[in-house]
């Protein structure tokens, strides 16, 4: 309970805190009412003669009245509908027939508006300000000497070079000794980092800049970058990214890129851009103020006109209220794009969040967007047949020891198939130790003991580039790579791997070979496998209406039609140069737009504008991607965070890796669409409706003050439902 309350006034002093005058107002009618009848002159002029109460009144609507009269000047220039005109106008007529209650009740009005404002703005800007504020600010800079930065010159360049980078690098000994003790390092700001320089990141700390792990290992929560919920462990040499949270342990680390140029401050830009555009149903929205203004006059002065009472005039401004306009509808918006930032999603416009929603033709690659980003080992066929686990090939060595030693040498390689085996490695580890312990002493059919598979020696590791891999793994030496390279210097073998390996390949599988002391082994078969969740998430774009759905691709027709079959997509196009790529999505934006609803049609209308076309969007991972993500409608990077040159050219980026979020973000952005048109409807038809009981007399001047406040209540509120998460 005590926690709820002190919460409630911690609020309440913020809000004043931002609205200075409404404290001051909610004060004021305290002397206003003990003064009400305070007279210590004569009459002022004519019949006029306000009290000291009064003349209190009358001072605040003064400078309510010029304070609104500033802040619509200010809209003007920036290019909003300034519309204060109403409030000017309503809380002046309430002072001409002298309903001073009343002024004072508008001008509270005016100022707790502004607080619910500045409460909604934040609220709907919560998950975006949280980015914001994981900023880092700091960095940990070593100071010691031939070390990053302070390296001494042996070559004339300013730096001490012993390879590519330039900068020395720094042994274990000097890594232990700069992370036990606080003197060898001094912190400065963020941006005055320079490249090289060897940084310290204590325990929950911010990563200040992308740089090098020169720490053996390290934990990293990474959930500001891609949201993703468990941290990541990460070794030596690894690529480690401002934003990232530090573990438990301090960890070493040289800067590779320049604060402004580093991955959380790209994340920024995408979210200072979103927050400070407008989409276009957010313009409409304040150009409807202008309409409802004029109405507003209108009614105010028929109900003058007709009853001769200059009350209803006042009576029905102070009910007039165009916050369902002027701030449900960009609250809504912004609500909008914090939930996709939630969601792991950016977008570079709110433009973008309006424009998702009225996709009708997307275009995914093949590779790394419906697949996973790395083939996978599907079988081990051995030497002499195929076999599942457990079996012998013509050696006595069955796949899972292949898998092991290809796994391990795999680790020492950059080749694109070299994760995919190096994690079909870890798994036969797992498997082989199982069988181990089932037998208690050697792996049935081998000289393997426990040792050998937890702790593999490797020895010698040797690539030769565009052909493969040889090193010593427990005492044997293996080749893996091209067949002609693990065949080399076998005698009797076949020239064609075809008559080693009678079961053929199918069109999406590929091949590598693996050699045992000489002698072929094995192949490791590998295939493009689609995400889990692709068939899924493709059913659910239909569900919303997303029918035309296509497959843009370089690779051969055959294997691409094997993925299209998996994950339900029956438009293939194959064969592709990213020239065709960027063809097809042009031609494709000829095509008709499916029956758009009455609110897009309206819109469209407003705005002068007539998009009967399809609106494409093009979705992928890869740098060959960029050119076809800049030409569609709308360009969708999914990444893993890091940046690349597709996430550099797309308007919307996917940053944890998770082809859901394409119908997710589709999703959200018509449901905030919705929801915004529905507190606009909504706040102006209870306006209108209550403006209409004031011109009878049926709302007093006072109440409607109130009613007002409540009318603009309810359609922040109703924007701010933007923000559940129902997609």
């Amino acid at each position: 309970m005590m926690k709820h309350v002190s919460s409630f006034f911690t609020k309440l002093f913020q809000a004043c805190k931002l609205v200075p005058m409404l404290p001051v107002t909610v004060l004021a009618a305290i002397p206003v009412a003990l003064l009400w009848n305070a007279r210590p002159w004569k009459h002022f002029f004519w019949s006029v003669n306000p009290s000291i109460g009064q003349w209190i009144v009358i001072a605040m609507v003064v400078y309510t009245a010029f304070d609104s009269l500033k802040g619509m000047i200010e809209d003007i220039r920036k290019g909003y509908v300034g519309v204060d005109v109403l409030v000017i106008v309503a809380i002046l007529s309430t002072i001409a027939v002298r309903e001073y209650w009343a002024g004072w009740a508008i001008v509270l009005m005016v100022y707790s508006g502004e607080a619910i404002e500045e409460y909604a703005q934040d609220k709907a800007k919560g998950n975006l300000t949280s980015l914001m504020e994981a900023a880092p600010v700091i960095a940990h800079v070593v100071n010691l000497p031939g070390i990053g930065s302070n390296a001494g010159h042996i070559n004339g360049s300013g730096r001490q070079n012993t390879g590519d980078s330039g900068f020395r690098s720094v042994g274990e000994g000097e890594i232990q000794q700069i992370q036990s003790s606080s003197s060898h390092f001094e912190t400065v700001p963020v941006d005055k980092v320079r490249m090289g320089d060897v940084l310290v990141v204590l325990p929950g700390e911010t990563v200040p800049v992308d740089g090098e792990l020169l720490s053996d290992s390290a934990t990293l929560d990474l959930s500001n970058i891609n949201g993703e919920p468990v941290p990541r462990e990460v070794f030596a040499g690894a690529r480690v990214l401002s934003g990232a949270v530090n573990g438990s342990s301090t960890l070493t680390m040289r800067a590779t890129q320049l604060a402004r140029d580093s991955q959380y401050q790209r994340i920024l830009g995408l979210v200072s851009s979103a927050q400070s555009s407008r989409a276009t149903v957010v313009r409409v929205a304040d150009l409807l103020a202008v309409p409802f203004t004029v109405v507003a006059f209108l009614i105010a002065g028929f109900a003058w006109i007709c009853s001769g009472v200059p009350m209803r005039f006042a009576q029905v401004l102070v009910i007039a209220t165009p916050c369902p306009l002027l701030i449900a509808a960009p609250v809504a918006y912004i609500a909008g794009t914090g939930r996709l930032a939630k969601s792991g999603i950016l977008i570079k416009t709110q433009e973008v969040l309006e424009t998702l929603g009225r996709v009708s033709h997307i275009f995914f690659d093949k590779t790394g967007t419906l697949t996973v980003k790395k083939p996978q080992v599907v079988r081990v066929d051995m030497r002499g047949g195929s076999h599942t686990n457990g079996m012998t090939g013509d050696d006595g060595l069955d796949e899972d020891v292949i898998l092991l030693s290809a796994g391990v040498l795999e680790t020492y390689s950059v080749h694109i198939l070299a994760q995919g085996i190096v994690n079909a490695g870890q798994d036969a580890v797992t498997r082989l130790a199982e069988r181990y312990a089932d037998s208690g002493r050697r792996l049935p059919g081998s000289d393997w003991d426990g040792h050998d598979i937890e702790h593999p020696v490797v020895k010698g590791v040797s690539e030769d580039s565009g052909k493969g891999l040889s090193g010593m793994v427990n005492g044997r030496m293996i080749r893996i790579g091209r067949y002609a390279y693990v065949t080399e210097g076998e005698h009797g073998v076949p020239t064609n791997p075809a008559d080693v390996f009678t079961t053929p390949l199918a069109a999406d599988e590929m091949a590598t070979f693996v050699s045992i002391n000489g002698r072929l082994a094995a192949r490791i078969v590998m295939k493009d496998i689609p995400r889990a969740n692709a068939k899924e998430s493709l059913e659910r774009l239909r569900s919303l209406g997303v029918r035309r759905l296509s497959m843009l691709t370089g690779d051969k027709a055959a294997s691409a039609n094997i993925i299209a079959k998996e994950v339900g997509i029956s438009d293939v196009r194959a064969e592709l140069f990213p020239e065709d790529k960027l063809a097809a999505v042009k031609n494709a934006s000829k095509e008709e737009a499916p029956e758009q609803p009455w609110w897009d049609r309206l819109i469209q209308k407003l705005t002068g504008e007539s998009i009967t076309r399809s609106i494409t969007m093009m979705v992928g991972d890869g740098v060959n991607d960029a050119p076809v993500l800049a030409s569609a409608d709308i360009g969708m990077a999914i990444t893993d965070g890091t940046s690349t040159a597709a996430s550099e050219s797309a308007q919307v980026v996917i940053m944890n890796d998770d082809i859901a979020c394409v119908p997710r973000a589709i999703a959200i952005s018509r449901r905030t669409k919705r929801i915004m048109l529905q507190s606009v409807v909504v706040g102006l038809s209870l306006s209108i409706i209550a403006m209409l009981c004031a011109a009878f007399n049926l709302i007093p001047v006072v109440v409607g003050a109130f009613l007002q406040e409540a009318i603009d209540v309810v359609s922040i509120l109703w924007a701010l439902t933007a923000l559940i998460d129902k997609d």
